[in-house]
């Protein structure tokens, strides 16, 4: 059975990591994904279209980090590219859906 991508935090400690931290959200899906709906805040950096790559440079190393995406698989492998470049405060917090329904739920 597949059970999708493992995430660094479930959604309840997503947010209060991010209420603690002040933390970037990052929504790692297309512009096209983007345009339908994101986290409050989150800044796009699509993964797919190589941005997170050109973009890293331009991050903050010492800021927390929140990565979701559709399913959490882009996420996961743009939390671990951060990882490898000296991120050390980044999480993959996977799906918006998941996101979004337990903030609704809590």
């Amino acid at each position: 059975m597949f059970f999708g991508p493992s995430t660094d935090l479930r959604p309840a400690a997503f947010k209060q990591e991010l209420d603690k931290t002040n933390g970037v959200v990052i929504d790692c899906r297309t512009p096209g994904e983007c345009a339908g709906g994101t986290w409050p805040n989150a800044k796009c950096i699509d993964w797919l279209g190589g941005e997170m790559q050109r973009e890293v440079g331009s991050l903050d190393p010492n800021e927390s980090y929140f990565l979701y995406c559709r399913s959490g698989n882009r996420s996961a492998q743009a939390a671990r590219f951060l990882k490898s470049n000296g991120f050390d405060k980044v999480y993959n917090v996977g799906a918006l859906d998941s996101i979004i329904h337990e903030a609704q739920n809590a």
